[in-house]
């Protein structure tokens, strides 16, 4: 098991946060295959960000693949982040982790994993964001901004909660759901500076080629605003 991360490591991991732009959520065992050269593609793409979420395998199978997710996301100087579990967090020397609000509090995720880990949780309503600019957390996301099957049975908070949320938020903040490449330009003119993906890279036939459409529509709405894409 590996142990609390160096105290250099939290600037560091802080750092790429705020730069980061585009997020890839993605399964152990992407399509039962071995998930190595889908994180490459998506990472040379232009992920800034890989999380690991795996509701279906056992502990020794999710832990295998976190090392492929570890050893990717820093050949590519990218953050890698596991859902809802502090503890496999730690166990995979993940850079933070990733909880809902029925999952791992936030509180309890902290404890776990120091104050150096990167910690996000995701949100659905107005109140929700409130209560997240004033946790000790380091990101939240906001969503699903359009219905999707990743999410069944969760409504869709639409563009305004977006919108919403670029007008309040005191730490970086995520849209996710449904976003795809031929929508992203929505999100972003929304007033989103990231955003978090699964089915558009996933599922994609050409991943890396996703990846580098999906942070096209940051740069095509900073032109339009005569602004430099993430300014």
């Amino acid at each position: 098991m590996s142990i609390a991360p160096p105290e250099g490591k939290g600037p560091l991991r802080r750092e790429r946060l705020r730069t980061a732009r585009l997020y890839f959520v993605c399964d152990a065992r992407p399509g039962g295959a071995d998930p190595e050269p889908l994180l490459r593609a998506a990472l040379g793409g232009g992920v800034d960000i890989v999380q690991l979420r795996e509701k279906q395998l056992g502990r020794a199978e999710i832990e295998r693949a976190a090392s492929t997710f570890r050893r990717i996301a820093d050949t590519y100087s990218a953050l890698f982040i596991v859902n809802d579990d502090p503890d496999l967090a730690r166990a995979c020397d993940a850079d933070g982790v990733h909880v809902g609000q029925d999952d791992a509090s936030v509180e309890e995720a902290r404890a776990v994993l120091g104050p150096n880990a990167i910690v996000g949780q995701s949100t659905h309503s107005e109140e929700q964001i409130a209560a997240a600019n004033e946790r000790d957390i380091d990101y939240f996301a906001v969503g699903p901004v359009w219905e999707t099957p990743t999410k069944p049975g969760r409504a869709a908070v639409g563009l305004e909660l977006v919108t919403h949320a670029a007008e309040v938020a005191s730490k970086p903040f995520f849209a996710i759901g449904g976003i795809g490449p031929l929508n992203a330009g929505e999100v972003v003119a929304a007033g989103a500076e990231r955003m978090c993906v699964v089915r558009a890279i996933r599922d994609a036939p050409s991943p890396g080629v996703a990846a580098e459409a999906l942070r096209r529509a940051f740069e095509v709405e900073g032109s339009r605003r005569g602004v430099a894409p993430g300014g």
